[in-house]
């Protein structure tokens, strides 16, 4: 099997784990331990870090090659909604939203003030040094337990390689990525526009309070520049195949069986804190996700909550098909952003027997019931 088996993913206590690294790509460990209401424990610490497995052949157009983890440190509740959604300006379809929105207070949400790109906050550390010309291959993975996460780099553009460590079919430039939790972009930037620059976050008090690091230009003696992107839009579909997309049409591929997971929040549904119920129910809906080897199945995300939710499913790759009924095709991920009130179809084949966690990689999201397990027959 390419990937690790139930019985090694996610147990807890002290272990030794044997395993042959694959697939190829970028990939991470983190813990996996219920935080609730303690925040130094789970992904609220310092547990985790890169891997990347080396692929069987790689052309090295690149003259750097550079992994940067986004994390946000000493977090701490808070009664004011944070808006999770990267782009609360976005006009994207709200295929979910509810005629009548619920508004009951919210319950305690998880917030900081401090953050790092790696070990340092902006300005602390060492620079990133390039000279004109390079071609800087950046590996982008946001740790954080608590938000998604926008970056930009003022006067140069990224040109989007993979996602979540799988080639994409079109890698396309952008001026902005956006990582939900959990998720990995790999980018290469051509550096082609002298002088010190900011990468960092675009919110201004998050970037001034440590998401960012500096661009320094061999032999360039000015103040470092931050230039506010033209837009935080953020599209999975131009990195994918849009002809082989319009093929697909809004249905599902042949043969692939539709699996709807609706989500909602219950605010204060435990006592201080909001809960969450996938199809009306609270975890772990033990015999509702069935899966049967080699059935392809086609999973569609519904959420009808008021934050954008970076879904993740374990020990599985899956395809994005659909983004608010944009058809798409060819991207392969293990986490996505399902938008505010939005609706994202993925396809997978289950061909890797055992248990299997799906759920919202937000920490608090899924210590409260932000989860679903899918078994096998």
């Amino acid at each position: 099997t390419p990937f690790v088996p139930p019985q090694k993913d996610g147990v807890p206590g002290q272990r030794t784990y044997h395993f042959t690294p694959t697939p190829a790509g970028s990939r991470w460990y983190h813990s996996h331990v219920m935080a609730m209401s303690d925040l130094h424990r789970g992904t609220f610490t310092g547990q985790f870090g890169f891997v990347y497995i080396e692929p069987p052949s790689d052309p090295g157009h690149y003259d750097q090659e550079l992994f940067l983890a986004l994390r946000d440190w000493d977090p701490f509740f808070t009664s004011q909604l944070i808006d999770m959604d990267s782009d609360s300006t976005s006009t994207a379809p709200q295929p979910e939203r509810p005629a009548v929105l619920n508004t009951d207070p919210n319950g305690l949400e998880v917030t900081s003030t401090t953050y790092s790109i790696n070990d340092k906050a902006l300005g602390a550390g060492e620079p990133i040094r390039v000279s004109p010309g390079q071609r800087v291959l950046f590996h982008f993975l946001n740790a954080s337990a608590i938000e998604n996460r926008t970056l930009a780099l003022g006067g140069h553009k990224f040109q989007v390689i993979a996602l979540d460590g799988n080639p994409v079919p079109n890698p396309a430039l952008v001026e902005t990525l956006t990582l939900g939790a959990g998720e990995r972009v790999c980018a290469i930037v051509e550096m082609n526009n002298p002088g010190n620059w900011v990468l960092g976050e675009p919110t201004d008090p998050i970037r001034n309070a440590g998401l960012g690091i500096l661009v320094e230009y061999a032999n360039q003696h000015r103040q470092p520049q931050w230039i506010v992107p033209a837009s935080l839009a953020w599209d999975y579909t131009v990195f994918g195949s849009p002809a082989a997309a319009a093929a697909l049409s809004a249905g599902n591929r042949a043969g692939a069986q539709n699996i709807d997971m609706i989500f909602e929040k219950v605010p204060r549904g435990a006592g201080k804190f909001n809960t969450f119920l996938v199809n009306g129910k609270p975890y772990p809906h033990a015999d509702e996700f069935v899966l049967h080897r080699g059935q392809r199945y086609r999973l569609t995300f519904r959420n009808r909550t008021d934050d954008a939710h970076p879904l993740h499913l374990h020990r599985h790759t899956f395809e994005l098909v659909d983004m608010n009924g944009k058809p798409t095709s060819g991207l392969l991920k293990d986490t996505v952003i399902v938008p505010t009130y939005g609706r994202v179809a993925v396809e997978f084949t289950a061909s890797h027997p055992g248990l299997s966690l799906s759920h919202c990689h937000i920490q608090q999201h899924m210590d409260f019931c932000f989860k679903a397990l899918f078994r096998y027959a």
